[in-house]
């Protein structure tokens, strides 16, 4: 029976083999192993990608949303909006800073944060507004932005999983304050370990994570303030600047995906498709439908071949990190979103057929629940 993998890491370095094993050589003949020209190039490169004028490489995706959040002096007493439904990680950035989580319901439509109910969160102490560019789908930001500014608030995008994702003519990370992104290596644009970065058009901001990640120096053993350790490792940036030249390459791949699968799917009987914001391109980093019987859709797609994921079957006011918290409130999108989401293989490694086969797969499947 043919298997269909969720994901396959792999991949992309077997199709661009010779490129990485020459990144790896010249890297290494360098010996520049903390920072140099290969994290400097790609910061270049990557701001340039993101239409952002300084990016900050640093040593994961959770950093990249810390460390700005930290360079704004946001702390205790302070409290920071965050989607409900996202990867808890969004939620400890926050935590991490000692300040206070505002979880705002998901949009039912497009499972990332409902805009109409972010007003409502804003109090006296509200320092900054996360929006997440959940699965890839960018949120709309101009309206957002303004509200931000209109209340001198931080508005913090956490686009680990949009690399490329669009808002109109705008990539995501540029479309706030500052834009944090993830290179796990499952990521759109992946690394092969941990890495992360913050772009924005922001010099001083820039300035004060690259400070605060350099265990809060700019100048060497003059420690400003109690920063950390968190740099993007230079052979990581040198395989993620091969990979930037390919990244519009995959995207456009995952976009023919979702749109097979759009086509596919779209009038099997109680299958909820995923649905971006208008006037946005998704990255689609995944490809999350819904269905009331979820847990015995995805056992039923692993006997026919196909590998289904979970993204994300817990709330993160449940969890145990916020439940002494938040475990009392109610978010019921959010809730109704980790009970019935089940995400279907998209990624570089499939094929149009891959796509087309996997559809019928689903459809025959949940048909025959």
């Amino acid at each position: 029976m043919r298997q269909y993998t969720f994901l396959d890491v792999h991949h992309t370095y077997a199709s661009l083999k010779a490129e990485m094993d020459a990144a790896y050589s010249d890297l290494m003949a360098s010996g520049m192993y903390i920072g140099g020209t290969a994290v400097a190039n790609f910061e270049a490169a990557f701001a340039d990608y993101c239409g952002a004028k300084h990016c900050v490489g640093v040593g994961n995706g959770l950093d990249a949303l810390v460390l700005p959040l930290r360079a704004r002096g946001i702390g205790p007493g302070d409290e920071v909006i965050v989607p409900a439904h996202t990867f808890i990680a969004s939620w400890l950035a926050v935590a991490q800073t000692g300040a206070t989580v505002v979880p705002v319901d998901a949009d039912p439509k497009t499972m990332n944060i409902d805009l109409d109910k972010v007003p409502a969160a804003i109090t006296a102490k509200t320092r900054a507004i996360m929006p997440v560019h959940l699965y890839g789908a960018p949120v709309p930001c101009a309206d957002l932005r303004r509200l931000a500014d209109a209340h001198g608030l931080m508005l913090l995008e956490d686009a680990a999983q949009a690399h490329g994702g669009e808002d109109g003519n705008r990539r995501a990370g540029s479309l706030g304050t500052a834009g944090a992104f993830s290179f796990y290596p499952g990521k759109n644009l992946g690394a092969f370990g941990d890495g992360g970065a913050m772009v924005t058009d922001d010099a001083d901001l820039a300035d004060a994570v690259r400070m605060l990640g350099n265990y809060g120096a700019r100048i060497k053993y003059e420690h400003e303030t109690a920063g950390g350790n968190s740099r993007l490792d230079p052979l990581q940036a040198a395989f993620l600047s091969v990979k930037l030249r390919h990244l519009d390459g995959w995207t456009a791949t995952r976009r023919a995906i979702a749109e097979a699968y759009d086509a596919a799917l779209g009038d099997v009987p109680d299958l909820r498709l995923p649905m971006p914001s208008a006037g946005t391109q998704s990255a689609w980093h995944l490809y999350v439908v819904r269905h009331p019987k979820r847990d015995a859709l995805k056992e039923a797609l692993a006997a026919c071949g196909v590998q289904a994921a979970l993204h994300y079957p817990h709330t993160n006011h449940h969890s145990g990190a916020f439940a002494d918290t938040l475990g009392h409130m109610s978010f019921p999108v959010t809730e109704e979103i980790c009970a019935t989401c089940l995400s279907l293989p998209i990624g570089p490694h499939m094929s149009a057929q891959d796509a087309s086969e996997i559809a019928h797969i689903v459809d025959q499947t949940v048909r025959a629940l």
